[in-house]
């Protein structure tokens, strides 16, 4: 039925997850798979994988599930996740039955890169899921918290932002004059400081200072350059 409505992928629960036969029937269609894993070991995870890859189908996604309705939050095991992507080289997602959004964005920030959250438009309706739903305003909520967390993420390299250009100069520290300092004179520990702004020496360079000899008047709180000693 599902082929004649022209599905375009299948997505198969926690109950068929070790069902060999079954993925392997579905697998022989040669359309994407989402396969979500709960209550299953890895090494059960490994083989419902291998069936799917031995029909010559390897286009599979893996979600890691906690078939509990509702999942609490001494269950989540999220870390599972991060061992599926460690072990699999596989897109992994994460199928949430916790109730609240917490879980759901926890994961994206992990590596998730399918969330699956049941929907219901009443929490009270009968029935085992619906308590731990999203409803409109809910799953609203958690596409926006994905979203801006998605920009959150970065580029992962760790480089001053933009936004830190200039904080990053007002809000560090230069090797200043602690007092007057007289050309000719040492520098000392009594005669330097470390203030900020952060547009001068910077305070790495403070023990290479000391013993140096100024050859200008430097008053004090002048932040010091490279030109005021030798």
């Amino acid at each position: 039925m599902l082929e004649k409505l022209g599905v375009k992928a299948y997505k198969i629960g926690s109950d068929d997850a070790v069902n060999i036969p079954f993925l392997k029937y579905i697998a022989k269609i040669g359309k994407p798979i989402i396969l979500a894993t709960g209550m299953c070991t890895m090494e059960e995870v490994r083989e419902s994988v291998s069936a799917i890859l031995g029909e010559g189908n390897n286009q599979i996604a893996l979600l890691h599930a906690v078939t509990s309705y509702p999942t609490h939050a001494e269950n989540v095991n999220l870390l599972a996740m991060k061992a599926m992507m460690e072990e699999f080289d596989l897109p992994v997602g994460y199928s949430d039955h916790t109730v609240g959004t917490v879980a759901c964005v926890g994961a994206v920030a992990m590596g998730a890169t399918i969330i699956e959250k049941h929907f219901t438009v009443d929490k009270n309706a009968e029935g085992p899921d619906h308590m731990l739903s999203a409803d409109p305003q809910e799953m609203k909520s958690i596409v926006d918290q994905v979203k801006t967390l998605e920009i959150m993420m970065g580029s992962g390299i760790k480089t001053p932002a933009d936004s830190e250009k200039i904080t990053r100069i007002n809000n560090r520290k230069s090797i200043v004059a602690a007092i007057n300092i007289k050309k000719g004179e040492i520098l000392t520990l009594d005669n330097l400081a470390i203030k900020r702004p952060g547009s001068g020496i910077q305070p790495k360079f403070y023990e290479q200072l000391i013993g140096k000899v100024a050859n200008k008047n430097i008053d004090e709180d002048s932040i010091l350059s490279w030109g005021d000693f030798s």
